[in-house]
Formats: C-alpha cells, structure tokens, sequence
C-alpha cells in the first residue's frame, strides 16, 4: 500500500475519507435504532417485528461489533509496541 511518495501509503487520503463517511452512516444507524428503542419495548419489537427483519437488523450490528473490535484490538497491540522501550 505504498506509493512514491517517501512515507506515505497509497491509498490514506481514501481510507481516512471512507473512515469519516462510515462514521456519520454509523451514527445515523445509532439514531434509528435509537427511536425504535425509545418507541418501542423490546417485548414488542420481538413479538411483532418480522423474523428475518430482525435477524438481519441484528446480524449486521454484530459484524460490525466483532470488525470494529479487531481493530481497536490491533490498536491496544500497537500502543503497547511504542510503549515498549527499544533496547
């Protein structure tokens, strides 16, 4: 992922464009989980809400938990790396 430009990876002004863009889709996925949350009971929801609706609703959120958990994983192992004093 590197291009000619010494130190600088291809690709990081699309990355950190993609990564702002992903934030504000995630939150606007937070808001409308939240006015159901704050609509409904989550008895109801389970009683009246469509089987595969639900799945899929909760299928997706759990994807995202388990892809944003990797990375925060990998940046505790890089932290502890720089904290590490060089020998």
């Amino acid at each position: 992922m590197w291009n000619d430009e010494p130190g600088k990876p291809a690709g990081v002004d699309r990355l950190i464009s993609d990564l702002r863009s992903a934030k504000v889709e995630l939150l606007s996925a937070q808001c409308a989980a939240d006015r159901l949350r704050l609509q409904y009971s989550v008895a109801d929801i389970v009683s009246f809400g469509e089987p595969q609706t639900l799945q899929s609703a909760i299928a997706s959120p759990s994807a995202l938990c388990r892809f944003f958990a990797s990375i925060q994983d990998q940046r505790k192992q890089d932290q502890r790396k720089q904290a590490q004093p060089r020998k």
